[in-house]
């Protein structure tokens, strides 16, 4: 058996991803400034797209947090400073959104004053889509999520110094109390940035789609940083079979509650068959966007569905990480598919036509928003230690190391 000494640290690891992760901004970023300097209205979209798919893994990772801190368990426990990390991203995020405060008027038809004039709807609106309030919605946003996110991780080190009952009970208050403030600064958010790219069609389920995808993305990244560091101290001790099933049950869960809500969201629009919804389905299901709903339907959720039933795939972190990484790439294609109609221009999802709005910046700044997270999450990580040692499940576990094995 090989002994604790001799294992390798995760801290050089976190150092040369952190470097990678820079690397990456920095060629993403550029790229996405040039591909925006040839064509702004495309540059801006693809910030858009790139900055509601990295804001919601920190939202994902806030979320299972305060869900963790209610229900507890060793699978929280054993990515629980992963979660944190990825949560103390929304000081960098808020910067990341300030390029799009200057593309509203291409990006939202409500921010254009001349289109506002001629549209009855757009002007009954107005008193809640209009720039100055659309700016401090964000504003509080942002607020709102980096204050859970630094309180959370505060108690959580203070929790490193031993027991302390009345602090564990303020956290599993917060996560009861967090969640409701959260799942409604989520519904808002996706309301804002998303569903008013198309202010003609709403939907009621629109909210929790999102932040369902949003753990979903979470956990599937959490999923795949446990497998890569599973060999590693100390996060070996961690990384069980039994750990790792439970992440994978999580998957399925989701996995499944995401089709559950696509499905009810198309059963009642298709069987209400009212003018003002039916617009949202026509450009998503002809031509490209077509397509891709049948690759979302299928990779998304059969094949994941069928994998994730086996219990011998759950409990091995090396094939739970590919299902998950493969989940991780195909939900950039679940938020492309979303919006990208709506991105293509005002009202563009309502002519029912499903051409293929894609550009290359939809890919840089993917790249270039991915590194520069990666770079503050990791950077976030480093700064505590990456299990949460004062807790007595976890000291009892790394008091035997053999108990550990993920494979």
């Amino acid at each position: 058996m090989t002994s604790a000494s001799s294992l390798p640290t995760a801290a050089a690891t976190l150092d040369r991803m952190q470097r990678l992760s820079a690397g990456a901004a920095a060629l993403g970023l550029g790229l996405t400034l040039v591909l925006w300097f040839l064509d702004p209205g495309a540059g801006i979209r693809g910030w858009l797209y790139a900055f509601l798919f990295w804001c919601g893994v920190a939202l994902g990772c806030l979320s299972l947090t305060l869900i963790h801190n209610m229900t507890g368990g060793l699978w929280g426990l054993s990515i629980r400073r992963l979660l944190e990390a990825g949560t103390q991203t929304f000081p960098l995020l808020a910067l990341l959104f300030v390029p799009l405060l200057f593309g509203l008027k291409t990006l939202f038809v409500w921010a254009d004053p001349a289109a506002v004039a001629g549209d009855a709807l757009l002007r009954h609106k107005a008193s809640y889509l209009n720039v100055p309030f659309f700016m401090g919605r964000a504003a509080a946003y942002f607020v709102v999520w980096t204050a859970l996110s630094r309180v959370i991780s505060t108690w959580s080190r203070k929790l490193d110094d031993g027991p302390n009952l009345k602090l564990e009970r303020k956290m599993r208050s917060l996560g009861g109390g967090g969640l409701v403030l959260l799942g409604l600064t989520i519904t808002f958010a996706s309301v804002d940035w998303a569903m008013s790219l198309n202010p003609h069609w709403f939907s009621t389920v629109w909210g929790v789609i999102f932040m369902v995808g949003q753990v979903l993305s979470a956990l599937c990244l959490m999923v795949m940083l446990l497998a890569r560091l599973a060999e590693e101290e100390p996060l070996r001790a961690v990384a069980r079979k039994g750990t790792v099933h439970d992440l994978g049950k999580l998957m399925l869960a989701f996995t499944m509650l995401w089709a559950y809500l696509h499905l009810s969201q198309f059963l009642i629009i298709w069987s209400g068959n009212i003018a003002e919804e039916t617009p949202y389905y026509l450009g998503r299901l002809h031509g490209g966007f077509k397509a891709l709903a049948w690759v979302l339907l299928l990779l998304h959720f059969v094949v994941p569905f069928l994998l994730l039933l086996s219990r011998d795939l759950k409990r091995n972190a090396r094939t739970l990480a590919l299902v998950a990484g493969g989940l991780f790439l195909l939900r950039f294609v679940d938020l492309y598919w979303l919006i990208g109609p709506d991105l293509a221009g005002h009202h563009a999802a309502g002519q029912g036509e499903g051409h293929s709005t894609f550009h290359l910046s939809y890919v840089t700044a993917a790249l270039g928003l991915g590194g520069a997270w990666f770079w503050a999450f990791f950077g976030a990580l480093r700064q505590a230690p990456l299990l949460p040692v004062g807790d007595p499940e976890i000291q009892e576990l790394l008091a035997r190391p053999e108990a550990g094995g993920a494979h």
